[in-house]
């Protein structure tokens, strides 16, 4: 079905507002406006606000102008008769008043007259040589007001401003003027209206409601559960019928074609230290995993090492020790720890010269061979329960680190309640080792690497759930539009987030008008940027280029729940939306679709956790083995989720990753084993000192305490010189 295409300029387009806030908006500096004293008015009043409109802002002289006495602006507290302050010189008839000044008794007062005036005495003030004779004249400004062009005042807005401040009483109820009230448009959804003047306004603005509605998504009942699966919903011969046309005017707001959100964001449980919130991901469960399988790594990598006769007397592997959970943690914090104090190379972190560079914390929790010796044996997955068989391509590619991705996603979603809008993004680890599953995303920090597609909070960026790309299976289903590897990939991430009123902001790599219509009856809406060759997309918008458009240009069709938006500004761009529609908003002293505001506040979520995570690069280390590096990402993103879910913002992100390894150190830090031996300071006991050469009897001696004789005896517990027969029983009796 064709359509003619109608196209607009930008400033043709309906005044709008941006529904989404940036978090961090741009302040710019505002100067106040410099405003004047009117030369020509003694009572000009500078705290009056020259936005507000005046009855005397704009007042019609001339030929054109009525002749009657038009009615004055009275200053509150006056009454009696008005009498006029100032007139335009050189009109005939009857004087125009314009605004009175109370006086002492009541009375008003008027201006002095000016020597020179002709004509009839009048109270007004004349300028020097003026005569009763009418001259052309204009609109006359009493007060200043501001810069932009005025608009014109209403009839009801003229009699409210003139009476204002009068209290005089009607002597019939016919006489009563009902003055406007001015109620919030909020209250007035609540007042009761008449029927005819609904149906009245209707025809005035010309709306037309007959338009198909959009699928209203499936709400699900406490009665009867809900089938949220594709084929619940729409019959699939229907579903994907889009019957485009332009976009009529008026249009239906936004806010009310919008999903309704009424979730309870943020953290499902309260913590009250960052070491909680960071156990409450890495709880023990899946660090006693980690500690099996790299203890069982490490028999199994020595003795392949005997097997290969790769093994030497002073390899680290003959000095294993099967580590255990508290021993993990202490490696966790102390690879954070290398994320907050950068160096460049990783013995320097164990170096012991005392000089500026020394960082003794390292040495004193773990040795360099003990940490490089559990980096070299963290392991997993076991190696042998690996059945290629039973395996498809992907998994297999993600065998030795699927374990890691399983328990972080089910916990990231456990623990945090989103808010309303979502981004959906990749995100990019960089690996510069060969890999089959390695990607090059030129506009992203790390060009390349492995990729993951996530989705996260567009105002934190709370990781939700993640995927790591290695490759896409192939898919069964081919006739259905939603059944391809990026729709499906959408729809496996957003799984368990139906029907709750979720916005999900995408660019073209991921949006379609087939995956937009499904997100919508599934209780979602979806905005993004579009590639107009996608499926379902009219001829119209697909055979448009930027040369047939000029600069400011928008078009735009419609299928009742989807919106297609093309613009061009410096380059022709395309976006799909299911609720903004047709409006324009004023940034940055451009217009620019609201869309396009909406979507550059809220698009970045993936791109902000990947700020924050840049300024600890704890992955940035060499290593051969890609899941590890891949492994140490997705922790350093764990602690960002643990920053977030704590919600204490007296804590900056880097004050609270370290007081999350002091924590992490302190309560699991190896401690020395108890001491069997006995201490100098337990037992009070004589002994001698130590000989001043060996082979020789001369030994060293001090003044006894007691006596001040020289001696060579003295007490372990006192630590004091005394002789041993005379003066040890005396010191400690008295003592």
């Amino acid at each position: 079905m064709h359509f003619r295409l109608q196209s607009r300029l930008i400033e043709e387009l309906l005044p709008g507002r941006p529904l989404e806030n940036p978090r961090h908006p741009k302040r710019a500096r505002v100067l106040p406006p410099k405003v004047g004293k009117h030369p020509g008015s003694e009572f000009w009043r500078p705290d009056l606000d020259a936005s507000v409109p005046s009855p005397a802002l704009y007042l019609q002289c001339g030929p054109g102008s009525s002749r009657a006495s038009t009615p004055v602006m009275e200053w509150p507290g006056t009454s009696g008769a008005s009498t006029p302050v100032m007139e335009r010189p050189g009109l005939s008839g009857a004087s125009t008043p314009v605004m009175e000044r109370p006086g002492p008794s009541g009375a008003s007062t008027s201006a002095t007259e000016r020597p020179g005036t002709s004509g009839a005495s009048t109270s007004a003030t004349e300028r020097p040589g003026t005569s009763g004779a009418s001259t052309s004249a204009t609109e006359r400004r009493v007060i200043p007001s501001s810069s932009r062009p005025p608009r014109p005042l209403r009839e009801d807005e003229i009699i409210a401003l003139l009476n204002y401040g009068s209290e005089e009483d009607s002597e019939g109820e016919d006489e009563e003027i009902l003055q406007p009230s001015l109620v919030p448009r909020a209250t007035r959804m609540w007042l009761d209206e008449e029927d005819e003047e609904v149906e009245e306004e209707a025809e005035r603005l010309n709306i037309n409601l007959e338009w198909p509605r959009p699928p209203q998504p499936l709400r699900p009942s406490a009665s009867a559960p809900v089938d949220v699966s594709p084929t619940s919903t729409l019959d699939p011969i229907y579903k994907f019928k889009f019957e485009w046309r332009n976009i009529s005017m008026p249009q239906i707001e936004p806010h009310l074609r919008r999903e309704l959100f009424s979730e309870i964001i943020g953290p499902s449980v309260s913590f009250a230290t960052p070491y909680d919130a960071f156990i409450a991901i890495w709880d023990r469960e899946i660090m006693q995993v980690i500690v099996t399988e790299t203890n069982i790594y490490a028999q199994q990598l020595a003795t392949a090492m005997l097997a290969s006769g790769t093994i030497g007397p002073h390899s680290r592997i003959t000095r294993w020790q099967d580590t255990n959970v508290d021993e993990l943690y202490t490696y966790f914090a102390i690879v954070l720890a290398m994320g907050v104090v950068v160096k460049s190379c990783l013995e320097d972190y164990w170096h012991t010269a005392r000089d500026i560079f020394y960082t003794p914390g390292f040495a004193a929790d773990m040795s360099y061979d003990r940490f490089q010796l559990l980096s070299k044996c963290l392991h997993f997955n076991n190696n042998e329960y690996c059945d290629i068989t039973m395996l498809t391509r992907r998994q297999a590619k993600l065998y030795k680190i699927q374990p890691i991705v399983d328990h972080l996603n089910t916990k990231f979603s456990e623990l945090y309640n989103l808010s309303r809008n979502l981004a959906v993004d990749e995100s990019l680890t960089m690996w510069k080792g060969w890999l089959d599953i390695n990607q090059f995303i030129p506009n992203k920090a790390a060009t390349i690497g492995i990729k993951t597609y996530e989705v996260c909070e567009s105002r934190s960026g709370y990781l939700w759930r993640f995927e790591v790309h290695a490759g896409h299976d192939i898919s069964t289903s081919q006739d259905d539009p939603i059944s391809g590897t990026v729709p499906a990939l959408v729809l496996r991430l957003l799984s368990g987030l139906e029907h709750k009123g979720h916005t999900i902001w995408m660019d073209n790599f991921y949006n379609s008008p087939a995956l937009a219509r499904e997100l919508k009856t599934r209780g979602f809406d979806c905005v993004g940027t579009l590639r107009t060759n996608r499926q379902f997309v009219p001829y119209e918008l697909t055979s448009l280029t930027k040369k047939d458009m000029t600069v400011g240009q928008v078009t735009g069709c419609t299928s009742g729940d989807v919106d297609l938006l093309v613009w061009k500004d410096k380059n022709r761009v395309a976006f799909i939306s299911t609720y903004h529609g047709l409006a324009s908003v004023r940034f940055e002293e451009r217009l620019k679709p609201t869309v396009a505001c909406d979507y550059n506040v809220c698009m970045g979520g993936v791109d902000r956790k990947d700020q924050q995570l840049a300024m600890y690069p704890i992955e940035r280390r060499r290593t051969r083995v890609w899941y590890k590096k891949l492994f140490r990402r997705l922790l350093n993103a764990s602690v960002l989720n643990s920053h977030i879910l704590h919600q204490d913002h007296s804590f900056s992100h880097r004050n609270f990753r370290t007081v999350l390894i002091t924590q992490l150190l302190t309560r699991h830090r190896k401690r020395p084993p108890p001491s069997t031996q006995l201490t100098p300071t337990q037992v009070h006991c004589p002994a001698q000192y130590d000989l001043i050469k060996s082979g020789k009897s001369d030994r060293l001696r001090q003044a006894c305490i007691v006596c001040s004789k020289w001696t060579n005896s003295y007490c372990r517990a006192c630590n004091q010189a005394m002789c041993t027969y005379s003066c040890y029983g005396i010191h400690h009796a008295t003592n």
